[in-house]
């Protein structure tokens, strides 16, 4: 009886032991993917940031654009914001995160890492006119804003034992009548359609932001090598960060105050 007993408690303590092994592992793949996230948004914020500077001015003189709002625009602002190069730059960053997640599987992590952070700063280019547009107070208030709320979404995908599959299954159908949405609505033009994106947009990206973070966690296995794992990482931090910046584009249609 007593061998019995023993044998339980080594087997218990085998199991303990092994539980605690995959959830360090698990806490580390995440911290992972939350670092490539947030560094990816940091290279996003420097390359707005960046293309603002080179492309407005100050000065009357390097000006050779002024836009309704004043903003005085430099040879290379008006290229980039009064020419078709303006669509390059828009779509230049939809055909790259195709064109990661399609070839992810195939690359190697430091590839895939480092077109993730091309992705990022084009990206970044393509968001800059957005301080053309809104006071940059603003910007930074619904920067915090999304930070606070994405943080709260992802944590409560994280912790949550509720099964999120059926409701991101819901909000993957929602998000491509919103794509459908938008496409109408640049013939259209019309300002209570563009609210109602902006609202619906939230509320999409507010339950995906919770769902990708429980998706994101049960991809994780123990038994997965650096590659496969350093593969996972980038991919999930590419989904959250998609997240994270279509519910700041769309708060920000909300809050931000316009120039």
């Amino acid at each position: 009886m007593a061998d019995i007993r023993n044998y339980n408690a080594r087997v218990a303590g085998a199991g303990s032991r092994a539980d605690a092994g995959i959830d360090e592992g698990l806490r580390a793949y995440m911290l992972k993917v939350y670092n490539l996230m947030a560094l990816g948004l940091a290279i996003t914020g420097v390359a707005a940031f960046g293309m603002v500077a080179l492309t407005t001015t100050n000065d009357p003189a390097l000006a050779v654009a002024t836009l309704g709002n004043g903003k005085m625009l430099t040879a290379l602002g008006a290229t980039v914001y009064g020419s078709p190069l303006r669509w390059v730059i828009m779509l230049a960053p939809l055909a790259m995160v195709f064109f990661l997640s399609f070839r992810v599987h195939k690359m190697s992590v430091s590839a895939a890492q480092t077109t993730f952070w091309l992705y990022a700063a084009m990206v970044g280019i393509s968001l800059s006119s957005v301080f053309l547009v809104f006071t940059s107070g603003s910007i930074v208030q619904t920067f915090f804003i999304t930070a606070t709320a994405f943080g709260s979404l992802s944590l409560y995908g994280y912790t949550t034992k509720r099964d999120l599959s059926g409701m991101g299954s819901f909000m993957v159908m929602g998000l491509f009548g919103l794509i459908i949405a938008m496409i109408v609505n640049i013939f259209l033009q019309s300002s209570a359609m563009q609210f109602a994106i902006s609202g619906i947009g939230v509320l999409v990206f507010a339950g995906l932001t919770a769902y990708d973070t429980q998706n994101i966690k049960e991809m994780y296995f123990e038994g997965d090598d650096d590659v496969v794992a350093g593969r996972k990482a980038i991919m999930g931090a590419l989904r959250l960060y998609l997240d994270f910046i279509n519910l700041f584009m769309f708060l920000l249609q909300f809050l931000g105050n316009r120039e």
